[in-house]
C-alpha cells in the first residue's frame, strides 16, 4: 500500500469502528497502526499534514474563516472545555475545531509515538495534554 492509502485505510477503519466516547485515542492509534508519527494542525485553515515515516501528506480543510478577523487570545480554560466535550462524545470534529479556535489555539501537534497533544497560540502558550492507549484490535495498514 502507498502511504496515501494506507492513511485512507486508517481513516476508513477508524470512523467505521471508533467508540463515540473516547474517539480520539481510537483514531490515533489508527493513524500510528498507519505509519503516521505526527498530526499538524493549523487553525483557522483547518489544515492537516500527516508526518509518515515513509511520506509526507498535507490535506487541506473548510477554514473555519472566510475573511480576516483578529486571532482569539489564548484561553486555556476554554479550551479544556472543548477538549472535555469532544472526549466526552457531545460533538463533532467540526464543533471541536470551531471551540479550540476561539480559545485562541492557532496550531495543534498530535505526537503519536508520545500519545500527546500540544496546542499553541500565536504568542507562544502552550497546552500539552496526552492521551491514552488503545487496543483497536489486529488491524493492519501495511
Amino acid at each position: 500500500m502507498t502511504p496515501h492509502e494506507r492513511l485512507q485505510a486508517a481513516f476508513s477503519h477508524a470512523f467505521e469502528h471508533r467508540p463515540k466516547i473516547g474517539g480520539f485515542p481510537f483514531l490515533a492509534e489508527c493513524l500510528r497502526k498507519a505509519g503516521v508519527q505526527r498530526n499538524l494542525w493549523v487553525l483557522p485553515a483547518a489544515q492537516s499534514t500527516y508526518v509518515m515515516q515513509d511520506d509526507v501528506i498535507v490535506q487541506p480543510g473548510t477554514p473555519l474563516e472566510t475573511a480576516a478577523v483578529s486571532v482569539p487570545v489564548f484561553n486555556e480554560a476554554a479550551l479544556i472545555t472543548a477538549l472535555r466535550t469532544d472526549q466526552e462524545g457531545r460533538g463533532t470534529f467540526p464543533d471541536f475545531l470551531q471551540a479550540a479556535w476561539r480559545a485562541g489555539v492557532v496550531r495543534y501537534d498530535v505526537d503519536l509515538e508520545k500519545r500527546t497533544v500540544a496546542y499553541f497560540g500565536i504568542r507562544g502558550e502552550c497546552y500539552t495534554e496526552a492521551y491514552p492507549s488503545v487496543d483497536i484490535g489486529s488491524v493492519s495498514f501495511a
